[in-house]
C-alpha cells in the first residue's frame, strides 16, 4: 500500500516567518515528492480504524488530531496536500487554503491606502501609497499558504499519529471508503467510525456565460489584478471582497438581487456598513441589481448584462452567491447517508441518519465558520473516543465580516431577540471615533447591545468600527457566561479606546414589550 507524501511538507513546516519571502523559502526547500509504504494493521473491532475522516479542513483535521490523542487509530483523506487548481482547498480546508487566511492577508492590504490617506491629518505630508503589486503580494501569500499546508499535515496532524491519505474517498457502504489516490492506484478502507468533513463549494447560477465568472477560490491564484470587477452576491464573501478589491485600487460594482446585503445580520450595522461603504469607498453599490448574462468581448473583457438590460463593463466577473455542500463524489447513497439540497442532516451529537457515519463543518449546514466546525469536530472526537458527552454548541457564536469597516456581532440580533425573547432593551451609540475624528474623515464607528430585559442578560452585542474582531472575541466570552448589563456597567473601561463605549452606555435608546417596539 503506498500514500503518496510530500517530502517538502517538512521544509515548509520549518519555515517560521508569518509570511517568508519566497526566494528565501524556495532555497531550503526539498522539491521532490516520494511515496512512503505504509501497512495496515487491522483495530480491535476488526477494521482498518477507528475513525476514518473524508476531507482536511477545519473539522476534519481537529476531530482527527483529538480522536487520535484520545487513543483512537485515525486516518484522514484529502485530495491534495498542496494548495491550488484543481481542488483549491487542500490539507487545512477552505479556511487555510482560499478562505480566512488568504483573505485576511488581502484585507490586511486593501487597507493601507486609507490608512495613508488619514496620515496628512496627523502632520506626515507627501504620504502616498504607492502603487500595489499584485504578483508579488500573490507570490508572498502562496509560500505562506505552503507553510500552513506543512504545518498542517506534519505538526498537527502527522505530530498526532494521524494517517493523511492523499486521496479521494467514495462510500461502498456504512463502514467502507474506497479511495482513489493521486498517484492513480485505488483501496478500499474500513473503519467503525466515518466522519464527513469535506467543507462546501462556491455555486454559480445556470445564466448564459456563467463559465467566465471566477469565484473566491479562483480570485487567489489571478496572475493578474483585474482593473474593473463585478462582483455579485450579498453575503459577507461578496461585501468583504467588494472592499478588499475597491483598497487595492481596482474599480468595484458590487451587484445584490435583494434591498440590503447581509441578510441575517443586524438590521443596524447592515445599515450602517452600507453608508459607510457609500460614504467612504468607490464600490458602486448596485442593489436589488440582478445579472442575467455575461458577454465575453473581442477584446478579452466582458459585459454583464441584468435584468432591466443596463451594462457594466469589467474585466473579472466574481460570484458569491452562497455555497452548497460538496457531495457529489461520496456516492452516499451506497451507505445509505441522507442529504437535503447538497447538506447533511445531523443531530447534536453531529450524527447522521446512519449510526456510526457523522459529519461536521460547512457540509451539514449548521454555521458555516472555521471555529464552529473546530467545535463540531472536537465534541465528536472527545464524545466518541474521550468519555465525555459533549454536545455541538451552536449559541453565541460570536464572527465577524472584514468589510471595511469590520462588523463584530455575537448573539441575537435585535430582530431575533425580539422574537424569542419578547421583552427586550436595546442601547445604541454612533460616533466618529478618536483616530477618524483628528484628521476629520467622515467614518462612523457603531455600537449596539441587546438585553433581555426580565433577565438583564446581554443576548446581543453588534459593533461597526476599526477592529471589531478582535474587539468582539473578548465580549464573546462575557456573553457565552451569561453577563449581565450590571456586570456590564461595573466594568471600568479602558480610556481612551472606542470600546469602552461598550461599558458606559446607560441609556436605552428604545424597548420591545412582548415583541413589539416601544420608542422612549
Amino acid at each position: 500500500m503506498m500514500i503518496r507524501t510530500p517530502l517538502s511538507l517538512a521544509a515548509l513546516a520549518a519555515s517560521t516567518s508569518g509570511f517568508t519571502h519566497p526566494k528565501a523559502f524556495l532555497a531550503r526547500s526539498v522539491a521532490s515528492r516520494a511515496a512512503t509504504s505504509i501497512s495496515l494493521h487491522a483495530t480491535e473491532n476488526g477494521y482498518d480504524y477507528d475513525m476514518l475522516v473524508i476531507g482536511g479542513g477545519s473539522g476534519g483535521v481537529r476531530a482527527s488530531r483529538i480522536s487520535a490523542g484520545h487513543g483512537a487509530k485515525v486516518a484522514i483523506l484529502e485530495g491534495q496536500l498542496n494548495h491550488g487548481a484543481p481542488g483549491y482547498s487542500a490539507i487545512g480546508g477552505t479556511c487555510v487554503n482560499v478562505g480566512c487566511v488568504p483573505k485576511k492577508l488581502m484585507v490586511f492590504a486593501a487597507r493601507y491606502p486609507g490608512e495613508i490617506a488619514e496620515a496628512e491629518g496627523y502632520g506626515w505630508n507627501g504620504a502616498s501609497p504607492g502603487t500595489f503589486d499584485w504578483k508579488t503580494f500573490m507570490e508572498y501569500k502562496n509560500t505562506e499558504i505552503s507553510r500552513l499546508n506543512g504545518i498542517y499535515a506534519n505538526n498537527v496532524l502527522g505530530s498526532a499519529g494521524v494517517e493523511i491519505h492523499e486521496g479521494v474517498g467514495k462510500f461502498t457502504g456504512p463502514h467502507e471508503v474506497e479511495v482513489s489516490y493521486a498517484n492513480g492506484e485505488t483501496k478500499t478502507l474500513t473503519s467503525e467510525n466515518i466522519v464527513i468533513a469535506v467543507g462546501g463549494w462556491p455555486f454559480k447560477p445556470d445564466i448564459p456565460g456563467i463559465e467566465y465568472a471566477i469565484t473566491s477560490n479562483e480570485i487567489f491564484y489571478l496572475e493578474e489584478q483585474p482593473k474593473r470587477i463585478v462582483i455579485v452576491g450579498g453575503g459577507f464573501i461578496a461585501v468583504e471582497f467588494a472592499t478588499i478589491m475597491d483598497g487595492l485600487g481596482s474599480q468595484v460594482t458590487l451587484m445584490y438581487r435583494g434591498d440590503l446585503f447581509l441578510r441575517g445580520f443586524d438590521m443596524d450595522m447592515r445599515t450602517h456598513l452600507t453608508e459607510e461603504m457609500e460614504r467612504n469607498s468607490d464600490v458602486d453599490v448596485q442593489l436589488n441589481t440582478n445579472p442575467t448574462e455575461i458577454k465575453k468581448n473581442s477584446d478579452g473583457s466582458f459585459t454583464v448584462v441584468t435584468e432591466d438590460g443596463s451594462t457594466v463593463e469589467c474585466d473579472a466577473v466574481m460570484y458569491a452567491t452562497g455555497r452548497k455542500g460538496k457531495i457529489d463524489k461520496l456516492n452516499l447513497e451506497a451507505a445509505g447517508v441522507e442529504s437535503k439540497n447538497s447538506f447533511i442532516d445531523v443531530d447534536e451529537y453531529s450524527r447522521t441518519n446512519v449510526d456510526n457515519i457523522y459529519a461536521v463543518g460547512d457540509v451539514t449546514d449548521r454555521i458555516a465558520l472555521t471555529p464552529v466546525a473546530l467545535m463540531e469536530g472536537h465534541s465528536l472526537a472527545d464524545t466518541l473516543y474521550g468519555g465525555m458527552d459533549r454536545k455541538s454548541d451552536h449559541e453565541f457564536v460570536a464572527s465577524t465580516v472584514f468589510s471595511t469597516p469590520e462588523i463584530g456581532t455575537v448573539g441575537y440580533t435585535e430582530e431575533e431577540a425580539a422574537e424569542k425573547f419578547k421583552d427586550i432593551t436595546v442601547y445604541k451609540s454612533r460616533f466618529r471615533a478618536m483616530k477618524h475624528s483628528f484628521p476629520k474623515s467622515e467614518t462612523y464607528t457603531l455600537f449596539k447591545i441587546i438585553v433581555d430585559t426580565k433577565t438583564d442578560k446581554v443576548v446581543g452585542v453588534h459593533a461597526a468600527t476599526d477592529g471589531a474582531g478582535e474587539m468582539v472575541q473578548g465580549v464573546a466570552i462575557a456573553v457565552k457566561m451569561g453577563a449581565t448589563k450590571k456586570d456590564f456597567d461595573a466594568t471600568i473601561g479602558i480610556h481612551p479606546t472606542s470600546a469602552e463605549e461598550l461599558v458606559t452606555m446607560r441609556s436605552p435608546a428604545y424597548h420591545y414589550k412582548n415583541g413589539v417596539k416601544v420608542e422612549d
